[in-house]
C-alpha cells in the first residue's frame, strides 16, 4: 500500500463522503489547487488506492431496509460450497472470510425482518453452515462506504 500523507486521507475522506463532489469544491475544502486534486486523484487510482467510483441506489439504502452481518461458521473444508451458494443470495452485500469464532462474515440487507428471517434460514440450510450469529444494523454512525 503506497503512503499516504495527511492530504491523500483527507481527500479520500472527502470522496467517501460524496464521490461526486467537483474536483474544484475539493480543492475549496482542502485548500489547495484544483490542479493538486487532479494530481492527487491521478496518482491515487494509478496506485490502485482508489479503484472505483460508485453509485448507491436509493431502493438499496431505504431507511426501511433490515441491514444484519451474520457470522457463518462451516465445517472443514465446505468454505467453496458455501461461498457459492450465498453468491446466489440477492440481499448479500459483502462476504468476507475472517478470524475467530466464524468462518466468514456476511453484510446481508433485506426488504424486512421477515425476510432476514427466511435467509437466516436459508443459510442455516445449506449443507456444511454449522452455525450462524446475527447482530442486526440498528443505525450507522459512520458510513464511509
Amino acid at each position: 500500500m503506497p503512503v499516504l500523507d495527511t492530504l491523500d486521507r483527507r481527500l479520500l475522506a472527502l470522496l467517501q463522503a460524496d464521490a461526486r463532489t467537483s474536483t474544484a469544491d475539493l480543492g475549496r475544502r482542502l485548500g489547495v489547487a484544483r490542479t493538486t486534486v487532479l494530481a492527487r486523484l491521478t496518482r491515487l487510482e494509478r496506485e490502485g488506492v482508489i479503484v472505483g467510483y460508485t453509485v448507491r441506489l436509493a431502493a438499496l439504502e431505504s431507511e426501511s431496509s433490515v441491514e444484519a452481518y451474520v457470522g457463518i461458521t462451516t465445517e472443514p473444508k465446505a468454505g467453496a460450497l458455501v461461498t457459492q451458494r450465498l453468491a446466489a443470495l440477492p440481499e448479500l452485500r459483502q462476504l468476507c472470510s475472517v478470524s475467530g469464532e466464524s468462518d466468514y462474515l456476511a453484510l446481508l440487507r433485506t426488504e424486512s425482518t421477515a425476510r432476514l428471517d427466511q435467509l437466516l434460514d436459508e443459510i442455516g440450510a445449506i449443507e456444511g453452515v454449522t452455525k450462524t450469529n446475527t447482530s442486526v444494523v440498528l443505525a450507522r454512525r459512520i458510513d464511509r462506504t
